[in-house]
């Protein structure tokens, strides 16, 4: 045979070699790595990570080896033509490699959010750490490969780089913030997926479903979706309300606005129908303990000590307020969870009558249905304490009353 059909005979060889050898390293790995996985299920992160795409990828990286080491065995291939074709076949490793690598990252991440890896790593998301992990990837594998290429040492590209140190820090400026503030979100747990937070300055109002090395993706209430660069979580304040959930009660501060011009003493008839009332009971037991007690009397609070009948209509109806949500079973009485019913500073709008208190869950709809229940009752029952709310007289009702003082004027 004439030398150049040696030298392409031998390319022949080589090329079925490398790939054939492909299919039967990848059949190989998938036969032993399939036995492994089904005799230790439990063994932690190794049966996910050697899945079955990352044993693909893995197998891809055989046939330029397979090149690299053959290509000097092919005789009177001329010494240029050798070598251009081991630096491709090196390029070609470094870049199987390097998708090797982001493709198991990939599937750390997705066993990560699927829940099956070791349960002390499923606090945070791991998607900033995943994306930083593929950029040096990708990096890193493009200068071996132009080094590869041009035959050169990857050093002296490195060495090149230095003099683009400063374009390289103006171009990745956001990418270097974000994935120093995603170190912090996560080394003190600021944030994970699924919390609902707060951040009015970017118009963002709910649930946390992504976090990126760039972005935080939060779904809104109205189901649209605000984008957040990560550096800005870290230069901004946010309200993050998984302390609400975690504590297993949800907040009620609201008042009442009552009428100041429907505040009065009580009279001895008001009192003995107020009475009658269970949930009193126990407020009207104690201030009369308290009168019978003298000595009890002169160290008590100044409002607990003075008659019964010089008692309003308010202070009862605040310790009606504050024994009903004592009785209410959907409010929560544990530690931390205070609970009382105060009036604040009168205001142009009436005497506020403030409720603090949690209820016993956490849930919205639930919430909301026991807050509108106690306000309703208390609503409802206040003309038993002969009290009304504050409520702003309209033109329409300024106009009923002209008229009806004139209809008035007339008649006489």
């Amino acid at each position: 045979m004439e030398p150049w059909a040696q030298a392409a005979s031998g390319l022949m060889v080589l090329a079925l070699l490398a790939f054939v050898s492909r299919f039967v390293v990848q059949g190989v790995l998938f036969h032993f790595i399939r036995l492994w996985r089904r005799a230790m299920p439990g063994a932690g992160w190794a049966p996910i990570l050697l899945h079955d795409h990352v044993l693909v990828r893995m197998a891809k990286i055989v046939p330029s080896v397979v090149v690299q080491l053959g290509i000097h065995w092919v005789e009177h291939l001329p010494a240029n033509g050798s070598k251009a074709i081991a630096n491709v076949a090196t390029a070609l490793t470094v870049y199987h490699v390097v998708r090797v690598i982001a493709t198991l990252l990939s599937e750390i991440n997705d066993a990560h959010d699927r829940h099956d890896g070791p349960k002390v790593t499923q606090t945070n998301s791991i998607k900033s750490y995943v994306q930083l992990g593929k950029l040096m990837a990708y990096i890193i594998g493009a200068l071996l490969i132009a080094a590869a290429i041009m035959d050169r040492s990857p050093l002296l590209l490195l060495s090149g780089l230095g003099a683009m140190s400063a374009v390289l820090m103006l171009v990745f400026k956001d990418t270097i913030l974000s994935f120093v503030a995603g170190v912090q979100i996560a080394s003190n747990d600021m944030m994970r997926v699924g919390d609902w937070i707060e951040m009015p300055q970017v118009g963002a109002d709910g649930f946390v479903v992504d976090i990126a090395l760039n972005t935080v993706k939060v779904q809104n209430w109205d189901k649209t979706i605000t984008t957040i660069p990560t550096w800005k979580l870290m230069s901004d304040s946010f309200k993050n309300w998984r302390g609400m959930f975690n504590s297993g009660g949800r907040r009620i501060l609201r008042a009442l606005h009552i009428d100041a011009a429907t505040v009065h003493l009580l009279t001895p008839q008001e009192r003995a129908a107020l009475s009658n009332i269970a949930l009193l009971k126990g407020y009207w037991s104690e201030r009369d303990g308290l009168l019978a007690q003298p000595e009890a009397a002169q160290n008590a609070m100044p409002t607990q000590a003075i008659a019964p009948e010089m008692v309003t209509n308010l202070a009862a109806f605040k310790a009606y307020a504050y024994a009903y949500l004592m009785a209410h079973p959907r409010i929560a009485k544990g530690p931390g969870m205070f609970l009382l019913a105060r009036t604040l500073e009168p205001s142009p709008t009436g005497i506020p009558l403030q409720l603090y208190c949690y209820t016993a869950t956490t849930v919205w709809v639930e919430y909301e249905g026991i807050q509108g229940e106690i306000f309703d009752h208390l609503i409802g029952v206040m003309p038993l304490f002969g009290l009304a709310l504050y409520q702003r007289s309209s033109d329409y009702s300024h106009r009923q009353i002209v008229q009806a003082l004139q209809h008035d004027g007339d008649a006489a």
